[in-house]
């Protein structure tokens, strides 16, 4: 028997660990390009300056490829370099 997802606690579990902000600065990213008519298929959008690193969407955006922007220099405790 399959048990329905939990969306609220998902969401406030989101909240509670402050990802919320960086999932909303993406996805307003996501929506500019959009709304420019950019094609961004098969690409990312990717900050110039990382969200975990204290960026945001006035820093820039680009688009690059998945396999570009999804991989990064870690420190031993998984942060990035």
């Amino acid at each position: 028997m399959k048990k329905k997802r939990p969306y609220k606690k998902e969401y406030q579990q989101q909240l509670e660990r402050g990802e919320h902000e960086n999932r909303m600065e993406r996805q307003r990213a996501r929506r500019k390009l959009d709304k420019e008519g950019v094609d961004r298929t098969g690409k990312d959008v990717a900050h110039v300056k990382a969200l975990s690193k204290g960026g945001s969407n006035k820093d820039g955006v680009r688009l690059e490829p998945p396999s570009k922007n999804r991989s990064f220099k870690r420190k031993s405790n998984g942060a990035m370099k």
